[in-house]
């Protein structure tokens, strides 16, 4: 019964976010291009075996036919994780427990391709939806995947104020797509956001680039 709840939450939101998608920081590039250079997609885990190779697969089945690949970070779970991404992602390494936005930076770094997008590794996140998101970065350097109800109070403020500021309706959504120069060099200064501090990162990289 849990399974059957839990699928009809991951219909409804790839219904809702399939057109909500917030673009922020332009910088021109065709489509072709970004699926010619590749793309690197990069999750974060903490106990998620029963989910990760549904993931892992599911992201290979959609991106079958661009250059592609998928790397994990296991952000030392206990449940034997780190083993199954191993046997079916791409690169998948486990780290001290240090939260998701560290774990996603971490991947970041590792990532071969121009292209890099982010994904939560609970199912949560569509990954079908990731050829809409890349096809956005033709006009932009930061495309993120926005639902369209926000259930916490602070998801909510932060949409109105950090949210605004940076151009998401969804400030602490990590299903995000970069062009890896917008996040490149980056270190973390602040303690769990999220994935918050990455786009205010990366806004910034633009405000320096436009000056």
């Amino acid at each position: 019964m849990a399974r059957k709840h839990k699928k009809k939450a991951q219909k409804r939101q790839k219904r809702d976010t399939a057109n909500n998608t917030n673009s922020t920081i332009t910088n021109s590039m065709s489509s072709q291009d970004i699926i010619e250079q590749g793309i690197s997609v990069v999750t974060t885990t903490w106990n998620e075996k029963e989910n990760i190779q549904e993931l892992i697969q599911r992201i290979h089945a959609t991106l079958k036919d661009a250059t592609h690949e998928v790397i994990v970070v296991d952000d030392s779970s206990t449940d034997g994780t780190l083993q199954v991404a191993k046997r079916y992602a791409d690169v998948a390494v486990g780290k001290q427990r240090e939260g998701q936005s560290k774990g996603l930076l971490y991947g970041m770094k590792l990532a071969k391709f121009p292209i890099i997008v982010t994904i939560d590794s609970d199912l949560e996140n569509p990954p079908e939806l990731i050829p809409q998101l890349v096809d956005k970065l033709a006009e932009q350097d930061v495309v993120v995947a926005s639902r369209r109800t926000l259930p916490r109070f602070s998801e909510r403020w932060a949409a109105e104020t950090l949210g605004r500021i940076c151009g998401t309706t969804d400030f602490y959504s990590n299903f995000r797509a970069y062009k890896k120069q917008a996040i490149a060099n980056t270190e973390l200064k602040n303690g769990e956001t999220f994935g918050g501090e990455l786009l205010i990162i990366a806004k910034r990289v633009d405000a320096k680039s436009a000056k």
